[in-house]
């Protein structure tokens, strides 16, 4: 019986070992499935190769899939938008570490408003002014880009409902909505900076289909999110690979085909900051608009909306 417990136990630790070196690191499908995997397998066989750890690709193709494969320790890596980088932190014990470098240097990037080049728009007022005539196509409700900053940048000052303003809105990734435009199925849709440089990259003929309506304020560059709960030893390893990733030739162009990124540089959650500031602002449009509220619920909700404001102000200084 003691030599059965024992085997047992062996057996028991040997798994716990074998899945502790296991990390999952969760991507999203902003671009048909084959060519993410094949864009991202290199860096992720670099990754295992590096740090001695078996990294494994999580594919998702929407960012709650992500947030919720890290909560349930699916995967302990993902790389994501600050929108679902906030989800992840607050609901899926996830920590912000690295952030991405441009190839220009930048850690930042913006949201843009997009039509073909034939359309007879020209600024985004002529589409609020032909809405009600128009396609939008909206982007991942967990998208910074796609969705969190044209709402609060566009239409919450307005006081439009992106669902009611137009006369069909439909959500998809950016590269969805991408070749939507082009291939003129929407009329009008969201997306962002980096995308369309990849797509001018990779598909010129077709880029030069698009015109930019409207380009948002900065928005910081996608974080990679880990559990908090890894391994120290763990973290470690991924730190020392991500921070010295990029240095020779090949690596350059492994992650060119990525993102248009050139490295990663350290961070943590104080970058999320600006979007949560971001959030809030929409929020009080979307608290001062709602016409069931009364007076005094309505500013009780700003007034706790402004205390967070304050916090947040405060932590970012």
């Amino acid at each position: 019986m003691k030599t059965l417990l024992r085997s047992l136990l062996l057996a028991l630790a040997g798994v716990s070992t074998v899945a502790a070196e296991e990390i999952g690191f969760g991507i999203l499908g902003t671009d048909a499935s084959s060519a993410l995997k094949q864009n991202w397998n290199p860096f992720l066989e670099d990754m295992s190769k590096g740090t001695g750890l078996e990294i494994k690709g999580f594919f998702a193709t929407d960012y709650a899939g992500l947030v919720e494969a890290m909560r349930f320790s699916k995967i302990q890596l993902a790389w994501l938008g600050a929108k679902a980088a906030i989800e992840s932190v607050d609901r899926a014990d996830g920590e912000v570490f690295a952030q991405f470098i441009d190839q220009a240097g930048r850690t930042g990037y913006t949201s843009v408003i997009i039509t073909h080049r034939d359309s007879r728009l020209k600024t985004i007022e002529d589409m609020f002014a032909q809405a009600k005539e128009l396609s939008f196509g909206m982007g991942d409700p967990q998208s910074t880009s796609g969705t969190l900053v044209p709402l609060c940048e566009l239409f919450a000052p307005r006081g439009l409902d992106v669902r009611q303003a137009f006369r069909i809105t439909r959500s998809s990734s950016h590269g969805g909505n991408l070749l939507a435009v082009v291939n003129k199925q929407v009329d009008v849709a969201t997306n962002y900076s980096v995308g369309l440089e990849k797509f001018q990259i990779s598909n010129p003929e077709s880029h030069a289909q698009v015109r930019v309506l409207w380009t948002s304020k900065p928005i910081p560059s996608d974080p990679i999110v880990w559990r908090r709960d890894l391994p120290d030893a763990t973290k470690k390893k991924i730190r020392d690979f991500v921070f010295s990733y990029g240095k020779d030739e090949r690596e350059k162009a492994i992650l060119s085909r990525l993102q248009q990124i050139s490295g990663f540089r350290p961070s943590d959650n104080r970058q999320l900051i600006p979007v949560r500031l971001t959030s809030v602002t929409l929020e009080k449009f979307k608290v001062k608009a709602d016409p069931d509220l009364s007076p005094t619920d309505r500013a009780a909700r700003l007034e706790a909306l402004d205390r967070r404001q304050a916090e947040l102000e405060a932590a970012a200084r």
